[in-house]
């Protein structure tokens, strides 16, 4: 199921949206302001965001410039009044993939939800490289300067999830579901798991009381 975060401060356009991209089987996070979806973004991964300009505390420009430089390449899409061209150029020069003006017509919305969407798992589908590791997506492997390092099945899972969200920080509870499949698995499990990752080279910080976030220089 995909994930995306609806930033937009609009109570009724929100609760539209959100319906309706729940009602494609859509998990959409809503927040109303620039400050609670930083915070949000922070601590959760998602596969798509659709913002609004004009929101409280930090604007949408200010925001997505935030993200793209703390390493982010989720997709975004700007939901927006603001039709002028110094606008739209500005929205795809701090690093949008889409720019939609309000009002909009919702099947188009989700079309071009979908094809980015699509497009973000293409680039995802093959390998991902950081420093002198490439981890294999298609076959579930990680090589180090093209040497094959073995894992154990949990650590695989692990070391995966970690590559499909380089530079985000990912929630203790929301890694633990990952490598668990839903089911339990024990904070101090996690931990040896992630010193072994350590010991290969792989820069992984703790960040306190939220979690860990695998870093690319």
């Amino acid at each position: 199921m995909a994930k995306i975060l609806l930033v937009e401060d609009d109570d009724t356009l929100a609760e539209t949206l959100k319906e309706l991209l729940e009602s494609e089987s859509y998990d959409v996070t809503w927040v109303k302001d620039g400050n609670m979806a930083i915070e949000t973004s922070f601590i959760s991964s998602f596969d798509l965001l659709l913002l609004d300009v004009n929101v409280p505390f930090i604007n949408g420009f200010e925001l997505l410039q935030s993200l793209r430089d703390a390493g982010s390449l989720t997709p975004a899409i700007f939901l927006t009044a603001l039709s002028d061209i110094s606008s739209i150029s500005k929205g795809f020069e701090v690093g949008a993939d889409d720019y939609i003006k309000k009002p909009f017509d919702y099947d188009e919305l989700s079309i071009r939800i979908k094809s980015l969407i699509r497009k973000s798992l293409r680039l995802k589908s093959e390998s991902i490289e950081l420093l002198d590791f490439t981890f294999k997506l298609d076959t579930n492997e990680l090589y180090q300067n093209e040497k094959y390092i073995a894992l154990s099945p949990i650590e695989l899972k692990l070391t995966r999830f970690f590559f499909l969200h380089i530079n985000t920080t990912l929630a203790k509870e929301e890694i633990l579901y990952e490598i668990s499949d839903g089911g339990e698995a024990s904070e101090g499990s996690l931990r040896v798991h992630i010193n072994t990752l350590r010991k290969l080279g792989l820069d992984i910080l703790n960040i306190k009381r939220v979690g860990y976030r695998l870093v690319k220089p």
